[in-house]
């Protein structure tokens, strides 16, 4: 009897780990259909804009529902480009969570995809291992698009996090103040079959891209291949 249940508890756990795995895995590949739809948007995310980020991060089907009251939260993925300072080829992606703040009240009853843009180091850095509140933490901004970013380029570089929301089919810049940006080491551990951090995701060597976030690292990869802020702060020696 005891063998039994034993045998029984290990099945269970084991079909609880592959369901978490198989749940991650789904939302990665979703955050990667995301972007590349994005990008098929004739009025999209600004090309000089991407070209600059450090990091994207994108969360596809946010909900209102996820913001209310008991600190629920969205979840998706994070892809910086690689080496020290960000100047590489676009990496592995590591999971993210974003908590609540007004933005509910903002995203209506709709189901709504968020693309994130990093644009400097400072904001890299700063949210590779903690959690930050987007306004406080690190300076954010409702992201421009198309051509109406060219005479505003400036203004918005200040900003370390750009936001955008698409939400039935149209594409704005969306204000994220008060809301919150972590790492999800956990669902990073259900991706990767190991305990692994954000910060050993991004800045490590030798992370191989999984299956699950190949599509958007590839799109990434294909419509901001080099990172254009290098000639403005110099090429790393």
């Amino acid at each position: 009897m005891i063998r039994k249940l034993t045998f029984g508890v290990c099945i269970v756990f084991a079909a609880s780990a592959l369901y978490a795995a198989n749940k991650e895995q789904n939302r990665l590949e979703n955050s990667g259909t995301v972007m590349r739809e994005v990008m098929g948007v004739p009025d999209n995310i600004p090309q000089e804009l991407l070209e600059k980020a450090e990091c994207v991060i994108v969360f596809p089907s946010v909900l209102k529902a996820a913001f209310g009251v008991g600190g629920s939260y969205g979840r998706g993925a994070m892809v910086c480009r690689t080496g020290e300072h960000f100047r590489g080829p676009w990496g592995s992606p590591a999971m993210y969570a974003l908590e609540g703040g007004s933005i509910g009240f903002q995203l209506g009853g709709q189901a709504t995809d968020l693309v994130l843009l990093v644009m400097n180091e400072k904001g890299a850095n700063s949210i590779l291992d903690s959690k930050v509140k987007l306004g406080a933490d690190a300076s954010a901004a409702a992201g421009p698009k198309g051509r109406d970013a060219s005479a505003d380029t400036d203004l918005y570089m200040r900003a370390e996090i750009l936001s955008y929301s698409r939400s039935r089919g149209l594409f704005a810049g969306i204000s994220l103040e008060g809301s919150t940006l972590r790492p999800d080491d956990d669902a990073s551990a259900d991706v990767y079959g190991r305990k692994i951090t954000a910060r050993e995701i991004v800045m490590g060597n030798n992370i191989a891209v999984p299956p699950s976030g190949r599509l958007l690292v590839r799109v990434l990869q294909k419509n901001a291949p080099h990172n254009e802020s290098a000639k403005d702060k110099g090429s790393d020696k």
